[in-house]
């Protein structure tokens, strides 16, 4: 045989033998999808625990409710999330232009759910401490009301004052004496 025919033999050899080990090669991997998104890190446990909780503070300015997102552990909230709630309603928000409407040093005494009403039961302090006037009291009710009404098994609220019902603001404006129901019209579109 010929040395040049002998090299181009050799050479397809090598070169089908390189065709047939990349092919196996191939076919033995893991087909990655197109649409995969990889992780940047993993999510933690506590990461999967939480969720965000829409509240509803008084902006300052306009004095319009506006709601604002909190990133809390759902196991807060199965325990008792009315209380919660409200807890998280007192603290001063994230954005400095909101603020809470409920008047320092209130106590929240109990808050369950009977039927789709939560009736909470306040200290003496909502009242007493409470600066009072029309807009004012709205805020501080509707902003109860809005936050508590976001979760699905409440329709309405129900404020009692030391245990008793039928109690009002030191001014007498508003009644506190039958559930309140949510108010879209109080509250500001955007949320911060």
């Amino acid at each position: 045989m010929n040395k040049k025919v002998w090299i181009i033999l050799v050479s397809l050899l090598v070169i089908a033998i390189i065709g047939i080990g990349g092919y196996l090669f191939i076919i033995n991997q893991e087909p990655v999808p197109e649409n995969e998104i990889q992780p940047q890190e993993e999510i933690s446990d506590e990461q999967m625990r939480q969720t965000i909780v829409t509240l509803y503070y008084q902006n300052k300015e306009t004095n319009e409710l506006t709601a604002e997102g909190k990133i809390v552990d759902v196991k807060t909230l199965f325990t008792d999330p009315y209380t919660t709630l409200i807890n998280l309603l007192m603290e001063n928000p994230k954005n400095e232009k909101l603020k809470s409407t409920i008047p320092t040093d209130t106590k929240i005494l109990k808050a369950e759910l009977k039927g789709d009403i939560v009736y909470i039961d306040f200290s003496k302090e909502f009242i007493e401490n409470h600066k009072g006037g029309l807009d004012e009291e709205n805020a501080t009710i509707y902003s109860i009301v809005n936050t508590l009404t976001e979760l699905n098994e409440v329709s309405g609220v129900k404020i009692l004052i030391n245990g008793k019902e039928n109690q009002s603001f030191k001014d007498n404006i508003i009644s506190l004496k039958d559930p309140f129901t949510r108010n879209e019209s109080l509250i500001k579109t955007n949320i911060l």
